[in-house]
């Protein structure tokens, strides 16, 4: 092995166990201040969390029908083939399309799970009061 490739696995553990350090840093100084202004942080009080299937089922169906379209668009909307100056031609891929219509549709059905949670957050506030 060469220098670089060495440094390769070196960097990434040192960055692994600062990215754990960091993290367990900063929920032990979040727990001292809700213990500074008198809070029990063992007793936050936490919106129950009845929404989380639904947030999840709707990113697994955004994707799915992210990459379903992508699919379509790439095997009866793209031209694949393309010709060299010299008249040879080849067949051109587009992976791209895949990545952003999963990324956009996967976002969308967030965006779809936020409005319901929101709606049933005020119902669910109406109830209370």
């Amino acid at each position: 092995m060469s220098g670089e490739e060495v440094l390769v696995p070196l960097v990434g553990a040192v960055c692994m166990f600062t990215t754990i350090f960091g993290i367990a840093y900063m929920r032990n100084r979040e727990n001292m201040a809700l213990i500074e202004r008198g809070i029990n942080p063992r007793q936050t009080q936490q919106r129950p969390r009845f929404y989380t299937n639904l947030k999840y089922g709707l990113l697994v169906c955004g994707a799915g029908l992210g990459l379903l379209i992508a699919f379509f668009i790439d095997e009866f909307g793209l031209n694949h083939k393309a010709v060299f100056s010299n008249g040879e031609t080849y067949t051109r891929d587009f992976p791209q399309i895949y990545f952003a219509l999963i990324s956009l549709f996967g976002g969308l059905g967030l965006v779809i799970s936020y409005a319901i949670e929101k709606k049933g957050w005020k119902a669910h506030e109406n109830k209370e009061d």
